[in-house]
């Protein structure tokens, strides 16, 4: 039991993070994470013993997540939640605050499976096999989709409207530095 709580515990604040991120709403998001860490540790047992606690417990979560989604079928009202967003709300003394709120904004414009590769390759830091791993696509799946997210993110924060393709929801031009992503935290 000590080794689970030495593995799970130091990935509970980006287990949360994450869950802000796709539910915008820091009660649900706190409920989302209390039922990943239930289904963690009641499913201890059947972790795969050769695979990364982070990644388990994020495909957790991110299922659980996705498995609402699906209820509710309401998938616009995903957002990401400025924890300081007071904060936002004084006169824009930094440019580095309007920026992180032109981020925010922007993130909540992406479709969910943009953000969620972005969150987790951007700002939790899973590698790319990580994170094809939580969301269950291949590797070039992952890559494809940040590069197409960040192209995307990059033209929201330049003000400009998206032209996505209809059917690959392919956008245009712009890389997003890493930088902006970090500020999330």
């Amino acid at each position: 039991m000590s080794d689970m709580l030495v593995l799970i515990e130091p990935q509970i604040p980006a287990l949360r993070r994450y869950a802000r991120g796709l539910t915008r709403d820091r009660a649900a998001a706190d409920d989302l994470v209390q039922d990943c860490l239930e289904r963690a540790i009641s499913r201890w047992h059947q972790r795969r013993q050769d695979s990364s606690t982070r990644a388990w417990l994020f495909s957790i979560l991110h299922n659980l997540a996705m498995g609402e989604l699906r209820r509710t079928q309401d998938a616009r009202q995903l957002a990401i939640e400025d924890a300081e967003e007071s904060s936002l709300a004084r006169p824009g003394e930094q440019p580095a605050r309007l920026e992180h709120r032109d981020l925010l904004r922007g993130l909540e414009q992406l479709s969910e499976a943009h953000r969620s590769v972005l969150l987790l390759v951007g700002v939790e830091d899973l590698s790319y096999a990580e994170t094809a791993h939580v969301l269950e696509v291949p590797i070039g799946t992952v890559m494809s989709r940040l590069s197409r997210a960040r192209e995307k993110l990059a033209q929201l924060m330049e003000g400009g409207a998206v032209q996505e393709d209809p059917v690959q929801g392919d956008a245009v031009r712009g890389p997003v530095r890493e930088s902006h992503l970090r500020r999330i935290k």
